[in-house]
């Protein structure tokens, strides 16, 4: 009999600016990276002989609590990805279930009808996360091996496992970033022993789902906040909340179930070849101390990530804002400013 440990990846950028990240390679978030030393400590008196991971940035840094420890090769596997999100993909949760309300339902609750362009089909996901655990668990005969891959992709082979179908898989629970499952194989067979274990983050406060509530709802609603560009309409509903802006300045309006809550700007004139800066970086005080602030960062990451940057600079000159940007990955780099690493060098 073979033991495989599936692992879900730390917390990723995806998860806390609240986009669709499938073959997007984000980066783990420093909450993510606690997460993966709570895991490190879990498997220090599990025996493990072989680690394997999705090729992606994500997985593939999370599985370094693993094999790290214990000195043995990462084994990267494509077929371990998570679902391909086709024209989904970087687009908020909120933009989708505005925009494409009967596709989210059927990402939701039947996967079976997801269809999106460019998209791949829940089914190729199924069968290809099952013939590589399949191969994994025949080439490793009798011993204990660790798998790490993503939430939707092991939402799908967990289910399945368990005897649902595609339909029925909206009825299964999502699993926390870093959550643990155990599968026995024998005779080709795969065999659910538990699945999406978090103890190890609860005794530390670390689990993400813990700090968020779209999975407790029934419709899996986010929370209503979106971005749109900053042209004169945009610029019109900023003035009247006090913020000066003219009309098609580089960056983001930020709304909040339509209504305007902020923005965030981008100084392309003060960009060089590898730092992007932020202008503006605005909540509107009603707003405020509800967590709203972190996703828009987000908006600014992929755009300057695009563009080849790997630092993102502002320049916070207030304790009470420095506090903020520090807790989500800006360090001090002289004076005012303050500086994010968005590149894909990993931080263990």
């Amino acid at each position: 009999m073979t033991k495989i440990y599936l692992v879900r990846h730390a917390e990723a950028e995806g998860n806390v600016y609240r986009i669709a990240q499938g073959h997007y390679d984000g980066l783990i978030t420093q909450r993510g990276y606690r997460q993966i030393a709570a895991l490190q400590k879990r498997f220090a008196h599990i025996p493990v002989d072989a680690v394997y991971s999705s090729d992606l940035f994500r997985a593939r840094t999370t599985a370094k609590a693993i094999y790290g420890p214990k000195q043995l090769p990462l084994q990267q596997r494509r077929e371990l990805r998570e679902v391909d999100m086709g024209r989904w993909e970087g687009r908020t949760w909120q933009d989708l279930t505005t925009h494409d309300p009967e596709q989210m339902y059927n990402f939701n609750w039947d996967l079976s009808q997801w269809q999106v362009e460019g998209g791949e089909p829940a089914a190729h996901v199924r069968d290809r996360m099952m013939a590589e655990l399949k191969k994994i668990a025949a080439g490793n005969e009798g011993k204990t091996v660790a798998v790490v891959s993503h939430g939707a992709a092991l939402r799908i082979t967990l289910g399945t496992l368990q005897g649902l179908s595609l339909q029925e898989l909206g009825t299964t629970p999502h699993g926390d970033n870093t959550a643990v499952s155990l599968l026995e194989a024998e005779n080709g067979r795969l065999h659910v022993v538990y699945r999406d274990d978090n103890r190890h983050l609860l005794a530390e406060n670390l689990s993400t789902l813990g700090r968020q509530k779209w999975w407790k709802d029934k419709k899996l609603f986010d929370n209503g906040e979106d971005y749109r560009p900053i042209d004169e309409d945009a610029a019109a509903a900023l003035e009247k909340l006090g913020v000066e802006v003219k009309a098609h300045t580089p960056g983001v309006a930020v709304v909040m179930d339509g209504e305007m809550m902020g923005l965030v700007e981008f100084l392309l004139e003060a960009e060089t070849e590898q730092i992007g800066w932020i202008g503006r970086y605005w909540i509107a005080p009603e707003y405020r101390g509800q967590n709203l602030g972190l996703p828009p960062l987000g908006q600014a990451v992929q755009f300057y990530r695009a563009r080849g940057r790997e630092r993102l600079r502002l320049r916070c000159g207030e304790d009470r804002y420095r506090g903020f940007f520090e807790k989500y990955g800006f360090r001090p780099v002289g004076g005012d400013i303050l500086e994010k690493y968005i590149g894909y060098e990993d931080q263990i």
